[in-house]
């Protein structure tokens, strides 16, 4: 009788050390936050709910491209609405989310309560430990994804 594979959660991939910042603030104050922090998101928050974040390449593309200046509100330059996942989804849904938005890094809630941070990173350190199943599941992944993606743009074409 085969054993099945334990399913992989974000729960257990995400990061728990997180940088908040209020809405209110400003962008060089988030800065030297993730500057201090040597990360490269911070979360915005309005009373403590999360509602978008601020990554480095919002840094070097809209504030820099646009020439904000150094006291802009982080809520006028943050990305948003908040992407995000829940704790017990399976790594795959949060890595196909992840392909699907264009993001690097992946809030998780729990209702409105911020619980970690999924990151490309993270995905690069559990592939490092994956055993054979778990490799075989994910190229099954990315070939659904890419039959899917192909599948698509054909019906959209018609």
């Amino acid at each position: 009788m085969a054993q099945t594979q334990p399913t992989i959660l974000v729960k257990d991939i995400m990061s728990r050390s997180l940088v908040m910042v209020d809405s209110s603030s400003t962008v060089n104050e988030a800065a030297k936050l993730m500057e201090k922090a040597k990360v490269g998101s911070v979360i915005v928050t309005e009373k403590s709910i999360p509602i978008g974040i601020m990554t480095d390449r919002d840094f070097a593309i809209t504030i820099a491209a646009h020439a904000y200046p150094i006291h802009t509100k982080v809520k006028q330059v943050m990305s948003s609405p908040l992407i995000h996942i829940g704790p017990n989804e399976e790594v795959w849904l949060a890595a196909d989310l992840m392909y699907s938005r264009k993001i690097r890094r992946l809030p998780v809630l729990d209702e409105d309560e911020l619980l970690g941070i999924v990151t490309a990173t993270d995905f690069v350190k559990l592939y490092t430990v994956c055993n054979r199943e778990d490799t075989r599941n994910m190229y099954y992944h990315a070939l659904t994804r890419i039959f899917d993606d192909n599948n698509e743009q054909q019906v959209t074409s018609f």
